[in-house]
């Protein structure tokens, strides 16, 4: 009888891996809970500071698309142990400056190499949890969400302490960079996971790259749920102080809490969420998650008060944690051939759905009202109901060069 439990060369890359997880977490919201700070440092204008922060999900787009033909020649793996510090380091770089133009410079390196990294990081993720043959995905992104739970704590004491960005970010980076180039020599690569568990079950084995062809046809569904399920991240991020202010008429203070209580529920969410799938499956997951994220907004939307609207924000991060990382899944057991181009693709429409959410509701609220601009991305959310069976198992053979989809190849 065969030995079902992963080795510990995939036990190793499974918690090196989450642990770059939780520092790109980290980085992540020490740069977009103090970008008040950088406005204030550079003197850039209201009317400017937009362009600066469209160019970051922009180039991550690039970065993510220069990935796929990347790692055509090398291993995800390196790409991910390269990228990492050079991120922390444009954070510090952001921060250090005292010219527009080296912000400028910065936060384009900042861009590019997150795409890359984000890339990276899940095409490691998807290989794993094949290599795994069970649902660890969640636990990826668990880790991230506890890494901004984090990273926005230190951002706020920096701020609480009226830290200069320098002071507060020149320590956490000399701690972060090491601690991710530590890991990185554990993680274990799509090319490299079959032979790390020879042991397991052939059916968890890694297929190779390279023999099958992505075609956006049947990857399209994936794409449009990863931006529908950024499009209401985006809008809780850039949106839910104002309305818990300005149209639930909550406190200063009170208003600085949905945000806590969204990336708390995620993070639980994500914590729980493996089991989950195991039990229940990913489409159940899925559907489960869509309707907690449309009834978090219908909520919100409908709130007499704040306190309940805090009700609302809290199913709604029980509810849109579920979607991101299960699509990363999908896309690697539609793609078992090919999950690091599909990874990638996927991957593109995280920025997507970032660039549109925040304008969306913005330009709703201002011409309509912020209530009934919160059934915007409540309705797309629940458009993922219609896609959930693309997150079910999928014909043995498909997507691993052996069987090709009928759809036009964009590859």
């Amino acid at each position: 009888m065969t030995d079902s439990r992963p080795s510990r060369r995939l036990r190793q890359g499974r918690a090196s891996l989450a642990i770059s997880f939780f520092v790109q977490g980290a980085v992540f919201a020490l740069l977009v809970t103090r970008i008040p700070a950088l406005q204030d440092r550079y003197g850039i204008s209201d009317g400017l500071l937009p362009l600066f922060l469209a160019a970051v999900p922009v180039l991550a787009g690039a970065g993510s698309v220069g990935t796929e033909h990347l790692v055509k020649r090398t291993r995800p793996g390196l790409v991910l142990r390269l990228v990492q510090p050079v991120v922390s380091l444009a954070l510090l770089a952001a921060g250090s400056g005292t010219a527009v133009w080296q912000l400028a410079l910065a936060l384009a390196v900042f861009g590019l190499a997150v795409g890359a990294l984000d890339a990276s990081m899940n095409m490691l993720g998807v290989s794993l949890q094949r290599a795994y043959g069970r649902s660890i995905m969640l636990g990826f992104h668990a880790a991230y969400s506890l890494g901004g739970i984090t990273g926005a704590s230190l951002a706020w004491a920096g701020a609480h302490w009226d830290l200069p960005l320098p002071t507060l970010y020149a320590p956490l980076v000399a701690v972060l960079v090491p601690a991710a180039l530590i890991a990185g020599r554990w993680y274990v690569d799509q090319r490299g996971a079959k032979r790390a568990d020879r042991a397991g079950r052939a059916d968890r084995a890694e297929a190779p790259q390279g023999g099958a062809v992505v075609s956006m046809r049947p990857l399209l569904p994936l794409c449009l749920v990863m931006a529908f399920a950024y499009i209401g991240d985006s809008t809780v991020s850039n949106w839910s102080a104002k309305y818990l202010e300005d149209v639930l008429h909550g406190s200063e203070q009170l208003a600085t809490v949905p945000y806590n209580v969204y990336m708390v529920t995620t993070l639980l969410g994500r914590s729980f969420g493996d089991l989950g799938v195991r039990r229940f499956g990913a489409v159940a997951v899925v559907r489960a998650g869509a309707l907690l994220a449309g009834g978090g907004f219908a909520v919100i939307a409908a709130a007499p008060g704040a306190w309940a609207g805090m009700g609302g924000f809290t199913l709604l991060g029980l509810g849109l944690c579920v979607l991101v990382p299960q699509t990363f899944a999908a896309a690697g057991r539609l793609f078992p051939g090919a999950s690091d181009a599909a990874v990638a693709r996927l991957n593109i429409f995280n920025y997507v759905g970032f660039l549109v959410g925040s304008p969306l509701v913005g330009a709703l609220g201002g011409v309509w009202s912020y209530r009934p601009a919160m059934l915007v991305p409540m309705a797309l959310v629940l458009v993922t109901i219609r896609y959930a069976r693309s997150f079910g198992p999928v014909p043995a053979g498909y997507g691993d060069g052996h069987e090709r989809p009928r759809t036009v190849d964009v590859g």
